[in-house]
Formats: C-alpha cells, structure tokens, sequence
C-alpha cells in the first residue's frame, strides 16, 4: 500500500511518518517546508528504503495532480495546515487558502485517482470553548461547531468541505479532532516547547490572562495511534474525537515545567490575553473508544517528563530553528 503524508516535515506529521515507515507500506512525505516544516524531524527515516520526501505545495493544484497521477496513492493522511492561532490572527488570508483551498486541491485528486481513503486531521479548536464552570460538559463529535479564531474556523471549513465530498462526491472521508498535542519535535513556538527554551534561557516565561485556560491534552503518540486505527477501522464519512482524557490549566503547565527544570516561579510573567481566547477544551473519547478499541496509553506526567527531557538534550534542533539554518539546509 502506499500512503501520502501531506505535512509530514511538521510536529505531527514527522512523528506519524516513523511510525509508519517502520511497518510494510510505502510512504510519500509532502511538505512545502514553510517556517513549521523541518527535514531535521525526518533524520531518522530518510534512509528507509520505503520514505520518499517531496517537496511541494498543496495549494498548487496542476502539481497536486501531477503527483497523484505519478504515485497512484492507496491512502492520504492530510496534516499539512496553517496551525498556530496567534498567526492567523495577524494574517487569516494565509489560514484560508491552505488549510481550505488546499484541501479542496487534495480531495479533487483523490476523486479524479479513486483513493482508498482520505483522513482529514483537524482540531477539537473548531468547537469553539467550553465554560470553566462545567466539568460535566465535553466535546462529542456531534457538538456544535463554533470556531473561535481564523484558524479554527479554517480547519471547521475543511471539516465540512470533507464530509461534503462524502456525501456528494462518495470520496471515502474520515476525519479527526485533536485535543492538544504534546512531544518531541514540536515547533517551539507553542506553549510548551516555548516555556521550556525559555526557561533554559532564564529569561520570563509569558503567560496569557491568569493562565487559567484549561486544555486537554494528548501525547503525540498517542495521536498517531489513533489516526492508525482510524485508517484500519474507521467508518468512512465519520468524525472521531481523539484525546488525552487530561484537562490541565496553563498555569499548571507552566509551573511543572519549571519544577521539572530546576527553575522558580518568578520567571513567569503574566500578559495581556489573547483575542477570542477559548477558555476551555475537553474530548469525549467515547466513540473511538466503544468502536474502535482505542485508548491512550501515555501518561501526562510520563509525557511531559519525556518531553522536557527531549528538549533538553536537542539543544542543537532548537539551535536551528532559533538561527534558521535548518531552512537554509
């Protein structure tokens, strides 16, 4: 079988591809290597008889389906999208046309080579918040969709964009929702690979409003866990939230780091909240846990500790990315 990665240089994306090339199929790498997309991630598997990287853009649509002519793929994981909200906040134009022109490029192709199966990776951001309030109250996947940001409410675009094509097209669709990720290779500028390079550098770790936003979060392997049962039990045409079952204030992130390295509390700073910040996330897992069997394996507190250590020793990756050679290689 042979599977096209879209994204696959990115945090998730590069964490799926070893997990992939490791069994018997076939992998295609795409990625544009924008400033999120990293070869340094793919190291470890760009030897594999069985990985092949191309660089391209989604967003190209005669390149697309060039390449879905040449490569006649069996299955496309998409994780290739604009992520970071603070960004798309700045320059919603550029959220847009990737996260839905660009998916619309790839399910054409997918309709114009008959493939197997498209899994489209979203976001548990397109349902907008939860209230702190509510502890009872979670995210099913027949919530409402109330994106808050741009970038939330690109990838719900897509979301339907998806399950459209199903219904009208018969392009054999599943999609995932993610809580937070969490793990080795994560660009630095989210929550926690950023307060961890900066407590390296004892320098004030910012944090939004009073911190108290709380996010559930997922070890990336985990998540790549999921997305592997999906391709292998999912029905076509469903949505299955995947989570960590492990709501944590960011305030609680912050300082766990800190304890973990050694550093006190007066490094945190608290600063002016984020527009439209989303007060509170939280996955139900019940569908893909009562259908497909799956669960989360990792601990938070394994995680993390994991994580930081990680980080810790790949001085020389966060080297790159602060200087910017690892665009220039």
């Amino acid at each position: 079988m042979k599977c096209l990665i879209t994204g696959g240089a990115g945090f998730i994306g590069a964490n799926f591809v070893g997990k992939k090339v490791s069994g018997n199929d076939d992998i295609v790498c795409l990625d544009l290597l924008t400033y999120a997309g990293n070869m340094d991630n793919l190291d470890g598997v760009m030897e594999q008889e069985n990985f092949t990287f191309v660089r391209g853009d989604i967003n190209d649509r005669g390149f697309i389906f060039d390449l879905f002519k040449k490569e006649r793929f069996d299955q496309v994981v998409h994780f290739a999208a604009e992520s970071h909200v603070d960004r798309s906040i700045e320059d919603p134009s550029a959220f847009l046309r990737t996260n839905v022109l660009g998916t619309q490029n790839l399910l054409d192709a997918c309709r114009e080579f008959g493939i197997g199966r498209f899994h489209h990776v979203s976001t548990d951001e397109v349902y907008g918040d939860l209230p702190l309030d509510r502890k009872d109250l979670k995210f099913t996947e027949e919530y409402p969709i109330r994106p808050s940001s741009p970038y939330s409410a690109s990838k719900a675009s897509a979301d339907l964009l998806c399950l459209a094509y199903h219904r009208t097209f018969d392009v054999p669709v599943t999609i995932s929702r993610c809580s937070n990720n969490y793990g080795p290779y994560q660009f630095p500028e989210k929550l926690i690979p950023r307060m961890i390079v900066l407590a390296l550098r004892n320098e004030k770790l910012p944090v939004y409003g009073k911190g108290e936003n709380v996010r559930d979060w997922l070890h990336v392997s985990d998540h790549c866990s999921a997305i592997d049962t999906i391709l292998n039990k999912g029905k076509e045409g469903e949505v299955y939230n995947i989570g960590g079952n492990c709501e944590r204030r960011n305030i609680d992130i912050v300082k766990l780091i800190l304890k973990h390295m050694g550093k006190g509390e007066d490094l945190i700073s608290f600063v002016q909240d984020r527009k439209g910040h989303d007060l509170r996330y939280a996955i139900d897992n019940g569908k893909i846990t009562t259908r497909l069997g799956w669960s989360p394996v990792i601990t938070f507190d394994e995680g993390m500790k994991g994580t930081i250590d990680w980080y810790l020793k790949n001085e020389r990756w966060l080297a790159r990315i602060e200087s910017g050679e690892y665009m220039r290689s």
